[in-house]
């Protein structure tokens, strides 16, 4: 095996430099989600009579909205609704559509074309213009976000899962198992599924941002979280028209959380990428 270039140990480093930064920012976000109770002495809908559109200060540390809501509480507060969909939904697209990758690979023939045609089909589409039209066929609401949000980002994972399985089908090792009488689940399960991934835990976290770019999208068009819950599409679209008053503590104070969150899912998924572009320990296979 040949020695790692010298330019290997300074992208390793950059890649490790990534990865903390953006794992520290969404770490961050997570933490100012879980204590957003503790950090405000408002509730996200609890309204203020005489603190209409106040501006920063006093009672209320980032003002207050239209509707007398506590912005810093309403920030804090839109945080677990947004990560917690996101997650979600990129964690149900990544097992759907590495289902379908994994039998359409392994099985390969007619169901293969079938499954590829259709998926050929799906994302013909722009991903943010078919997350419309599911989200108003679907309606708002939490359930049915993650969903829009899971079948749109399915496609991507079912292919990179696909792609890898057809190689994996062709190592000794799989062909060992299935000479041996082991059955199709089980060697799917065993051997094929694990090595099939790596590209999975390469490209999710990057997905994650694109996952909260879109949610926010759909809510600041009113496809979103319906009102009054918090969320910062929502609080951005309900906030625009303000900043052109000079009230802008309504929308940016939303918008900044949602760039560090996109920007803390960027780092930590362009520093997976670059990790396994260096040999790092995200491109090795398990069972290779």
């Amino acid at each position: 095996m040949a020695a790692p270039g010298p330019g290997a140990g300074g992208g390793r480093r950059f890649a490790t430099g990534l990865i903390v930064s953006g794992s520290v920012v969404l770490a961050l976000a997570v933490l100012a989600a879980a204590l957003a109770p503790l950090l405000s002495q408002w509730g996200p809908t609890e309204i203020d009579p005489a603190g209409t559109l106040a501006p920063p200060g006093g009672d209320h540390l980032l003002g207050t909205d239209v509707n007398g809501m506590d912005v810093w509480s309403r920030v804090l507060h839109a945080a677990r609704v947004d990560l917690g969909i996101v997650v979600a939904a990129v964690a149900l697209a990544v097992l759907f559509g590495s289902a379908l990758g994994l039998v359409a690979g392994y099985l390969g023939g007619w169901l293969d074309d079938l499954l590829m045609r259709l998926l050929d089909i799906f994302q013909a589409f722009p991903m943010f213009i078919m997350a419309l039209v599911v989200a108003a066929l679907l309606g708002g609401g939490t359930i049915n976000l993650v969903i829009v949000i899971a079948l749109v980002n399915a496609p991507a994972y079912a292919r990179l899962v696909r792609a890898e399985a057809r190689s994996v089908r062709e190592l000794p090792f799989v062909e060992a198992s299935v000479t041996s009488g082991s059955g199709t689940l089980a060697v799917l399960w065993r051997h094929v599924l694990p090595n099939s991934l790596t590209p999975v835990r390469v490209i999710a976290p990057l997905n994650c941002g694109w996952a909260m770019l879109t949610l926010a999208g759909l809510s600041f068009l009113g496809l979103g979280v319906p009102v009054p819950t918090a969320e910062w599409g929502a609080m951005i679209s309900l906030g625009a028209s303000d900043v052109v008053a000079g009230r802008w503590w309504t929308s940016v104070p939303p918008g900044l959380f949602l760039l560090a969150s996109v920007l803390g899912f960027s780092l930590l998924g362009e520093g997976l990428q670059e990790r396994a572009a260096t040999g790092g320990p995200a491109s090795s296979g398990v069972g290779r």
